[in-house]
């Protein structure tokens, strides 16, 4: 097996710009130029789906960068694909790049005779050669026991510190970071220690699944100015009505930091004609036409993270080290 001087990166077709976006911060860390392989994802006329590799993989360090977002069946077989176009080429090592992990919501059976379809897309990359993980914000962190080969997940917590401390700099004693609902009190809490704020939950009711029947605020907002956090937003119906509850029980503002904009379905007209001033979204999906034009959702970049996160798995050091805000500070220098 060669010995590989630098790690190399390719991608599929679910967010190209990103790949690029994290080739050109992996070439100025390392101060040379690292693009992606040159290889080509097609569909025949049946949509099957073609990989071919046109350059020589033999011994290196592969990273194939690919969220399985929506369409999340195309999106995870051109990675699985991927994969096994890469070990098939004698690839030394292959790790999958996956900013935004899909089927997450399906990690435990919640009703009789109902699949674990994270843990089943688990096998399915493990058989087809992924050695390991490097994701963002997974839904429920008990999924990185679902493999038996390493898993790193990356925290956009840090991200959103860093941006909130730009944009409410001067009025970060009035600020209070909600949960919206009891399952992502530990990740709303991870954030408010970061900065130095308070707690507020908003407890919600379902009557059946998709349909929230009633909200309750834990904690005084009233004057406050609430960022709602959450790791993923999807038709936003949930996020539209907390922050309607937050200015009901007297907020002076409402913002929110999703780690994921899935923003599927009416999620964008939603946003828009919300009571939330303001919206900030990672990169980890790549953003439709109406999520760029929408006035109230802001994007926040992930490949600076991420890049420096691959060099550190080729490096063999530490991934861990990216939580801390003095380390991610000097990474998103210049652009904070």
């Amino acid at each position: 097996m060669s010995n590989p001087t630098q790690p190399k990166m390719i991608s599929g077709n679910a967010n190209p710009a990103l790949a690029n976006a994290v080739a050109r911060r992996m070439s100025m860390y390392r101060g040379m130029h690292i693009g992606l392989v040159d290889a080509r994802v097609e569909r025949f006329n049946d949509q099957e789906i073609f990989v071919e590799v046109y350059e020589n993989v033999r011994g290196e360090d592969m990273f194939i960068l690919q969220p399985t977002s929506n369409p999340a069946n195309d999106n995870l077989m051109e990675l699985l694909i991927m994969s096994d176009a890469l070990r098939r080429s004698s690839a030394g090592r292959i790790t999958a790049v996956i900013p935004y992990f899909g089927y997450a919501r399906q990690d435990r059976r919640t009703k009789a005779r109902t699949p674990i379809s994270a843990k089943l897309v688990a096998n399915m990359l493990v058989s087809a050669g992924v050695e390991r993980i490097l994701t963002m914000d997974l839904h429920a962190a008990q999924i990185q026991g679902f493999f038996d080969i390493p898993v790193d997940n990356l925290y956009a917590s840090p991200v959103f510190a860093l941006d909130i401390k730009h944009q409410f700099g001067d009025r970060m004693d009035e600020l209070m970071v909600v949960s919206p609902d009891v399952g992502g009190v530990a990740r709303a809490r991870e954030l408010a220690q970061r900065i130095g704020s308070a707690l507020a939950i908003v407890d919600k009711r379902r009557e059946k699944a998709g349909e929230v029947a009633e909200m309750t605020v834990i904690g005084d907002v009233k004057g406050k100015t609430c960022l709602i956090v959450d790791d993923m937003c999807d038709t936003a119906g949930t996020l539209c009505k907390a922050a309607d509850v937050l200015m009901d029980a007297g907020a002076k503002e409402v913002h929110a930091y999703t780690s994921h904009g899935v923003l599927s379905g009416p999620a964008v007209g939603r946003i828009t004609n919300s009571q939330l001033k303001s919206m900030v979204i990672t990169d980890t999906i790549e953003p439709t036409k109406p999520v760029l034009a929408c006035k109230n959702i802001r994007i926040v970049p992930t490949a600076p993270i991420f890049a420096q996160a691959i060099l550190n798995i080729w490096n063999g050091t530490s991934v861990s080290s990216l939580f801390s805000h003095d380390t991610l500070s000097a990474i998103y220098e210049g652009t904070y």
